[in-house]
């Protein structure tokens, strides 16, 4: 019979890299796709003041879907496609990075705070710039009075039904560096870092933690994949919640124009209070719940059918 508490962890040596890296970028378009109406809405439930736009997620998504249709929902989505390269130098940088600290210490957690943090660090190096851009996209429509900056409007033909996306992403781009300079590209940077990093170092150890547990009170023939699954999103809630009130300064500082962490935190605390720090909370979690089910089941998934020929039979689904 199977030893409960057995979820082996492949580890980056055991993979066919072609096979990784081809895999992988379909699925990390794939989980961005599912989940970005959820991060547009966080958005600007985050950015606006009190509820003077939005009560709530689902009313958000109601007055969104309302006035700007579905495709209200996916502004900025084409731009934001181009973080997939962060996506892969995340994925390669927490392997490296793991399979490094493994020559000094066997334990996983340590393994995974110091990657998962690492794997951030490079991450929001290569997203800031384009999460900026993306923000204030995401911000046009019903939100555009709470963004500096906005997409000129243009006289377009009877047929054309609305703007190309790639239009409105010149002038916004334009628009930022004529006022901020290369600056303005990374306003937010360290704040996006105070977020990011903790969460990620996080979520990779709550996520081992809940699976080896649910491991021991799970059935013994109960597939890992099943069980990686559940602990994905249980991590994911518990990372965010920690760091949610980083996310709410962040938003702000990166779409309102702040220079400021430290400033534009105790703003908000003048402002709104502590509930000021849980905007956009239960937006996070609903994106996060699918993104960590979506991320976790497709990164195991192609952890396993990326291992190399000779491994493949000595790993348990």
């Amino acid at each position: 019979m199977q030893q409960k508490g057995a979820i082996q962890i492949i580890e980056w040596e055991d993979l066919d890299k072609r096979k990784f890296y081809s895999l992988g970028v379909f699925m990390t378009l794939t989980t961005r796709a599912t989940v970005y109406p959820a991060s547009l809405i966080r958005t600007r439930l985050q950015v606006q003041k009190g509820k003077a736009l939005y009560s709530g997620t689902l009313d958000a998504f109601c007055k969104i879907l309302r006035a700007e249709g579905v495709w209200g929902l996916y502004r900025g989505f084409m731009v934001n496609t181009f973080t997939l390269v962060a996506g892969q130098a995340y994925i390669t940088t927490y392997e490296l990075v793991r399979k490094y600290v493994s020559q000094y210490s066997p334990s996983n957690t340590v393994k995974s705070v110091v990657a998962g943090g690492a794997a951030s660090l490079v991450a929001q190096t290569i997203t800031v710039p384009i999460d900026v851009v993306s923000q204030h996209l995401m911000m046009q429509g019903q939100g555009e009075h709470l963004t500096r900056f906005k997409a000129k409007p243009k006289m377009m033909l009877a047929a054309t039904k609305r703007r190309p996306t790639f239009g409105q992403t010149r002038d916004i781009t334009v628009q930022i560096f004529s006022a901020d300079g290369f600056r303005g590209f990374y306003r937010g940077y360290i704040a996006s870092l105070l977020t990011y990093i903790p969460n990620s170092a996080l979520w990779w150890p709550f996520y081992h933690f809940y699976a080896e547990q649910l491991s021991l009170l799970a059935p013994s023939g109960c597939p890992h994949l099943i069980l990686q699954a559940v602990a994905g999103p249980m991590a994911a809630a518990t990372a965010s919640t920690i760091t949610n009130p980083m996310d709410v300064v962040r938003a702000r500082v990166q779409v309102g124009g702040r220079s400021s962490v430290i400033e534009t935190f105790k703003q908000l605390m003048a402002e709104e209070g502590v509930w000021g720090l849980t905007k956009g909370l239960s937006a996070r979690i609903i994106s996060s719940t699918p993104t960590s089910v979506l991320i976790v089941v497709g990164y195991e998934t192609l952890k396993r059918l990326s291992l190399r020929a000779e491994l493949i039979e000595s790993r348990h689904w």
